[in-house]
């Protein structure tokens, strides 16, 4: 029961984030072989000016041992 959390810049249009859960689900089930039935994505929009306190402290530094695709940016 894979649930995917996207966490991004707000200003996305719907399209574009009904894109990307399909990309994410299809993603999901190629690499783990989960059924779509099972797949959830849920994406939040974090204003730019939020990014760090939000996101990058809780999400990311405070659980780097969890993140397997690294950041290649530091904002604090």
């Amino acid at each position: 029961m894979p649930h995917v959390i996207v966490k991004m810049y707000a200003g996305r249009t719907e399209q574009e984030k009904t894109r990307l859960a399909e990309e994410m689900t299809k993603a999901v089930r190629t690499a783990i072989g989960s059924a779509d039935k099972s797949i959830t994505v849920a994406i939040e929009d974090i204003a730019p000016e939020d990014w760090a306190e939000k996101v990058y402290r809780p999400d990311i530094k405070a659980k780097w041992d969890t993140v397997y695709k690294k950041p290649g940016y530091d904002p604090l």
